[in-house]
């Protein structure tokens, strides 16, 4: 390895390491503000931050609008990923704490290797097959592991893999929009659409910013610029300079991330059941996307969240 790949992989490394924990504190910044901000608020207020900073991002690196043949991947993953995902992770963190969703939500690797199988022909190989056996059992532990607290807890599970389902679909979406727009552009606009998709909710986010308390807000505005549009643009960074399936390896810290943050800053830490199917589910997205040791292929460029 010669000293010129070495520098951008350690830079990689770096803009990884930011991404994760930066994802991992908005899962425990999402459950400060639930009970302050109803779920399609708190994701507007969210958009509203990112879309400003990464449009100043875009002025400044002056990139401008994105080729035309990348808009359909855009606004399709500004729609699901960035406005729906968004909206069923906020409802469902009012009902399941941070550490839990996190461990629900990572499973989406896995949905997004069986959606690619689907709808862009990439096949089903076996260990995809068996992970997702794999990540289905951990959620089934997960579920009854939150039932014994009642019928909201299961729905929150269920608005979790609900996020992780169109995560994974606003991911795929985008990928043929990297085609012909920069990383940078499809994030901005991708959130600017998500914005507008959940504008709505803009009546209720007036209401919500008029009662929280400052510090909340201020922490909707942190998960805007942080976790969105900071974090989005590490990682953008780092694919590029490193494969898909380390930066894949690299999210699977953020769920562990997540439950030290959330005991360290809320006092919640999931059950032992609930964190041994967490771990199922993680176990299940590492089976689906390991490849046989004599395949060495090149590996398709993917996204993730926060």
């Amino acid at each position: 390895m010669t000293p010129d790949s070495v520098r951008p992989e350690r830079s990689a490394v770096i803009a990884a390491a930011v991404t994760v924990v930066l994802w991992a504190s908005a899962f425990v910044g999402i459950r400060a503000a639930a009970p302050h901000f109803a779920p399609g608020s708190l994701a507007l207020g969210r958009l509203l931050a990112g879309a400003v900073t990464l449009l100043i991002f875009l002025l400044i690196s002056r990139q401008g609008l994105p080729p035309r043949a990348a808009w359909p991947g855009i606004v399709i993953s500004g729609v699901v990923w960035f406005g729906g995902y968004m909206v069923a992770l906020n409802w469902g963190e009012e009902l399941v704490d941070a550490g839990t969703a996190a461990l629900l939500v990572n499973v989406g690797p896995a949905i997004m290797a069986l959606l690619a199988g689907w709808l862009l022909h990439e096949g089903f190989p076996p260990r995809l097959l068996a992970g997702m056996a794999v990540s289905f059992a951990g959620t089934v532990i997960v579920g009854y592991s939150m039932s014994g607290s009642g019928g909201s807890s299961v729905l929150g599970v269920v608005l979790c893999l609900v996020a992780a389902v169109t995560y994974a679909a606003g991911v795929v979406a985008q990928k043929p929009a990297l085609k012909h727009a920069s990383a940078l552009q499809a994030t901005t606009f991708g959130c600017v659409i998500g914005a507008f998709a959940c504008l709505p909710f803009a009546g209720q986010l007036i209401a919500d910013v008029r009662a929280a308390p400052v510090a909340i807000t201020l922490n909707v505005v942190y998960l805007g610029v942080f976790p969105t549009a900071i974090a989005f643009t590490t990682w953008a960074y780092a694919l590029a300079r490193t494969t898909a399936g380390k930066m894949g390896s690299a999210a699977y810290a953020v769920p562990a991330v997540v439950v030290l943050m959330s005991w360290l800053i809320l006092g919640e830490v999931p059950g032992w059941l609930t964190l041994a199917g967490g771990a199922l589910c993680l176990a299940g997205v590492a089976v689906s996307r390991s490849r046989p040791t004599r395949a060495r292929h090149p590996e398709p460029a993917e996204a993730t969240r926060g």
